[in-house]
């Protein structure tokens, strides 16, 4: 169903059923409140007139693992991810403790995008940790504004990279809003 614009009421006229279901019920069926069907919904501009609900969505993985990759790569455990309905716009929070076997050795952690739309992990959004003593973990968040999606089911997940040496990650998280 589409929103309509109200008719012009005129003095005398009649007012005919089918003018109220167009003009005020179905209307009213494209409000928010109509179509809000479960709690935390957030509500998003598809186009002139048209809105539609989005779920923002977390995910989170404890597990210590490690990669000795220099390349963006899923872990033992893989993500944490989320799937979601996005239009052309999400912002995705993500977050983890790093550490490295080898002091002043990098980690980095950044997300990719897959389902509609296809984005690779990079390091202009990554979390990095360099110049830290040997087996400190330091925890770290970012967020990322990511534009031009493909509108859909897009999947936003974590990958981890070394600078050199041994990376590991535990305590990974990734909050995502969907627009």
């Amino acid at each position: 169903m589409a929103w309509t614009a109200p008719m012009t009421a005129v003095a005398g006229a009649t007012f005919t059923a089918a003018a109220f279901n167009t003009h005020v019920r179905d209307n009213l069926q494209e409000t928010a409140p109509a179509k809000a069907t479960a709690p935390s919904q957030l509500f998003v501009s598809t186009g002139p007139n048209a809105i539609a609900t989005r779920v923002p969505t977390t995910a989170y993985v404890g597990t210590q693992e490690s990669t000795t990759s220099t390349s963006y790569t899923d872990l033992t455990t893989a993500g944490p991810s989320v799937t979601v309905t996005t239009g052309t716009i999400a912002i995705v929070s993500f977050a983890a403790s790093q550490s490295n076997v080898t002091a002043d050795s990098a980690c980095l952690s950044s997300v990719g995008v897959s389902g509609s739309s296809s984005v690779l992990p990079s390091d202009t959004w990554c979390i990095l940790t360099d110049g830290v003593a040997a087996g400190n973990f330091v925890r770290y968040g970012m967020t990322h504004v990511f534009t031009g999606l493909t509108p859909g089911s897009n999947t936003f997940t974590m990958k981890y990279r070394a600078g050199s040496s041994t990376a590991r990650f535990q305590y990974r998280e990734i909050s995502v809003i969907p627009l």
